[in-house]
């Protein structure tokens, strides 16, 4: 196809996203290097994204285009070959088995604390915050974390599992607000070493452990994971929802944080998949529940995935202001990448094609019934 003629085709896909080219809205998109048409054209979302690492094009506000982009669902029309081969892949392949499992810890997680502590709240909690009465990401995620202490309705001594601990942030916080006895298990180094240090002189073990290698024998009060079940692939979601109803006692409840996607895949996006979350994946609201058939009882399902786009936005500005105390240990590609990561990802919450759910289960109900406490 001719230079001409690509470009042609793209105007008129983002003309259906009420985008254009070199124009002068914020959502518009600077051109500057025309070759970016026959990339996107041959590699879909990856291309766009690596051709924005690379300096082809800018867009004041990543964000709101993306959000355009998603709501006229043009996505769909452009990279079908390469995302089918992608699929494909992920069909017969066990991205998420034992050994692969630890990729993302390696490649995301272990990225550098320092960066996430610029970036993050003080607790760094890197998971959405509830927005819900509060007026900063700080007081917006320990509202989150309270919220989901209230849910399992958390006391005093009562033993909780975290699933993906992350740096320890809910652990800490039920240890230090609730007086519980807590475990996480992660496959992060960095994140693990880390999470020990601010858990120091509490009741909280944090393990670099993965989830199917927990004792059998240990059984817990309460399980929560947030923001882990993103990681876990298709494949293996009966696996670790059989792994939390083991290690949950029969009166316990299961919180499980996920984001979540509006259809069933087998695959994520390709630019997400090689630059942020490798082997990753969003699980359907058919696959979750297909998932815990015959294991829980679905207690309560929440969705406040627009407070994703808050956090994301805020995560953001906090990664900007502080980029020049960052700058020495990063270059200019990674900052594009991050930026592309955290905004384009912001503009998929606002289109409301991403959701965040907290699904509360039990192994037998709750006697008279489940109360949400929030």
């Amino acid at each position: 196809m001719q230079p001409n003629k690509q470009k042609k085709v793209i105007e008129e896909l983002l003309h259906h996203a009420d985008i254009k080219i070199n124009g002068d809205r914020p959502f518009d998109i600077q051109v500057h290097n025309d070759a970016l048409y026959g990339r996107v054209l041959s590699q879909g979302s990856l291309g766009f994204g690596e051709a924005y690492m690379d300096g082809w094009w800018d867009c004041e506000s990543i964000d709101e285009m993306i959000a355009h982009i998603l709501r006229a669902e043009i996505q769909k029309k452009v990279g079908k070959g390469k995302l089918a081969l992608h699929i494909l892949k992920a069909m017969f392949f066990n991205a998420q088995n034992f050994t692969k499992a630890w990729k993302v810890g390696q490649v995301h997680y272990d990225v550098g604390n320092d960066l996430y502590k610029k970036m993050l709240d003080d607790r760094m909690v890197y998971t959405c915050g509830y927005w819900d009465k509060t007026q900063n990401l700080n007081e917006a995620q320990e509202a989150k974390l309270d919220l989901v202490c209230k849910k399992i309705g958390l006391k005093k001594d009562d033993t909780i599992l975290d699933i993906g601990c992350g740096w320890g942030s809910f652990v800490k916080f039920a240890a230090e607000r609730y007086g519980a006895k807590a475990v996480g298990v992660n496959n992060s180094k960095e994140q693990c070493k880390l999470g020990k240090e601010k858990c120091a002189g509490l009741s909280v073990e944090i393990r670099l452990q993965d989830y199917r290698k927990i004792p059998e024998s240990e059984k817990f009060d309460h399980i929560v994971s947030l923001g882990m079940f993103e990681h876990v692939g298709y494949k293996n979601y009966r696996q670790y929802m059989e792994i939390a109803e083991r290690h949950l006692k029969d009166d316990g409840l299961f919180l499980l944080h996920t984001i979540g996607g509006n259809t069933s895949v087998k695959a994520t996006d390709p630019w997400i998949d090689k630059y942020i979350f490798p082997n990753s994946m969003l699980p359907s609201p058919k696959q979750v529940t297909t998932a815990i058939e015959g294991l829980f009882v679905m207690e309560d399902w929440h969705n406040f995935g627009a407070d994703y786009d808050k956090t994301l936005m805020a995560w953001y500005d906090n990664f900007l202001h502080s980029w020049d105390s960052l700058k020495s240990q990063y270059d200019e590609r990674f900052f594009r990448m991050w930026k592309f990561y955290l905004l384009s990802c912001a503009g998929s919450f606002r289109s409301r094609q991403n959701q965040l759910w907290q699904i509360v289960l039990s192994k037998k109900g709750v006697k008279n019934g489940y109360k949400r406490l929030s």
